[in-house]
Formats: C-alpha cells, sequence, structure tokens
C-alpha cells in the first residue's frame, strides 16, 4: 500500500513596515472551529492545489478566492515549503504591500453545522484579516507556519 500523497496549499504573506519592525496581514479561519479561538486560528491567506497547477499559480489565485481582492505585484520572496501538523504542505512567498482589511470580501465554504443535523451552512473562509507585528502574529499563527516569520524575518535583516 502506498502513503496517500499530501495535500498542498499555497499563499502569499503580505508585509509592510510598522513602527517596531515588519508587521505580517494574517487571516483568521472562518467556520464554527474557529469561531472562538484565538492562538493557532490565524494563517497565511492561502488554498489547496492540485497537480498541474504550479503553487505560485495557486498563491496567487488563493489570494484571490480568500480575500476578495487582487493579488498584490511585487517582488515575490520565496519562503520555501513547511509541513502542518495535520500533513499538509505549505508553500508561500511574502510580498511586500499594504491592505487595508476592511476592504475584503471573503469566499466561502458550505458545511453541515451543527453536525448530524442535516443543515448545511455558508461560512468565510477567513472571517476577518489584521495586520500584526511579528511577536503577537507567533502567538496566533498555526504553529508550523511561524516557520514562515522566522524566514521573512532572515531576508529582511
Amino acid at each position: 500500500m502506498t502513503p496517500a500523497t499530501p495535500r498542498r496549499s499555497a499563499g502569499l504573506l503580505l508585509f509592510r513596515p510598522g513602527d517596531d519592525g515588519p508587521e505580517v496581514l494574517l487571516g483568521h479561519m472562518g467556520g464554527p472551529y474557529f469561531a472562538k479561538k484565538d492562538a493557532g486560528a490565524w494563517t497565511v491567506p492561502k488554498g489547496e492545489y492540485e497537480p498541474g497547477e504550479t503553487a505560485w499559480e495557486a498563491a496567487r489565485r488563493e489570494f484571490r478566492e480568500e480575500l476578495g481582492l487582487p493579488p498584490p505585484d511585487g517582488v515575490a520572496i520565496p519562503l520555501g515549503e513547511v509541513r502542518q501538523t495535520n500533513g499538509k504542505i505549505v508553500t508561500a512567498w511574502a510580498i511586500e504591500a499594504d491592505l487595508d482589511p476592511a476592504a475584503i470580501d471573503p469566499g466561502t465554504f458550505t458545511m453541515e453545522w451543527p453536525p448530524r443535523s442535516g443543515r448545511v451552512q455558508e461560512f468565510p473562509e477567513l472571517d476577518r484579516v489584521a495586520w500584526f507585528g511579528l511577536a503577537r502574529a507567533r502567538e496566533v499563527i498555526v504553529t508550523a507556519q511561524a516557520t514562515f516569520l522566522d524566514r521573512l524575518t532572515e531576508h529582511s535583516s
């Protein structure tokens, strides 16, 4: 029996200069499982892709789908890959850009909620986005994705 191919996601981590160093734009995962969570519930805007689509193409597509805005132009800094605890491999790029969190128009997904109720509800992919200084971002980002913050810091030093 061959092991399952890991799921892959790609995303864009926006950053901008802040008063106390770089700030990054993270999205709070939507849906009922994350509604009352903060730590570990924020992510790089990203999404899954299939063979045949490049990670870069997926990162730009997913940015548009998750935030409802075109991906910014600019120099893309490769941040590499990380493997999350769920086995998913995430690839990310950092781009220096500014974005007003109030401008997002998030994509949605549907799921049965409450479980086994037969009721299907729609939820935003990301229920909000916000700018964070790097120290605060480390407290709230999905644990494995903190590596992207480290790599961004190495690049900007």
